[in-house]
């Protein structure tokens, strides 16, 4: 059987799995990096999901640890909703860390309610 070479389209194709899998050590076929190129990416959206699950209660325990003092978490919520300010948790989170005074405004407003 006499010896060919591949095409210049396989040859790009194989060259972008193994710059995609880097870290890989050796001499892997290409049905092998494909199948870690899957893994690596299902692996990558489930990390996504958990990350923003972790950043959520982060945020949530900032805003809890000051609100306490004065009024519940729960209702602080409550009445930033009924009021329709547009604040979510990720921006009142950045609002303790970056001014406090701004966010005991808020809360000052809140509490009147």
């Amino acid at each position: 059987m006499t010896k060919f070479k591949i095409g210049y389209k396989n040859h790009n194709c194989r060259k972008d799995f193994r710059l995609f899998a880097s870290t890989l050590l050796g001499f892997i076929s290409t049905k092998k990096f494909t199948q870690k190129k899957k893994k690596a990416l299902i692996y990558a959206h489930y990390d996504k999901s958990i990350k923003r699950r972790y950043f959520r209660c982060l945020w949530i325990t900032r805003i809890n640890s000051v609100t306490l003092k004065n009024i519940s978490y729960n209702l602080f919520m409550h009445n930033m909703y009924k009021k329709r300010l547009l604040l979510n948790r990720k921006i009142c989170a950045q609002l303790i860390l970056s001014n406090k005074y701004y966010f005991y405004i808020i809360l000052n407003e809140m509490k009147k309610k």
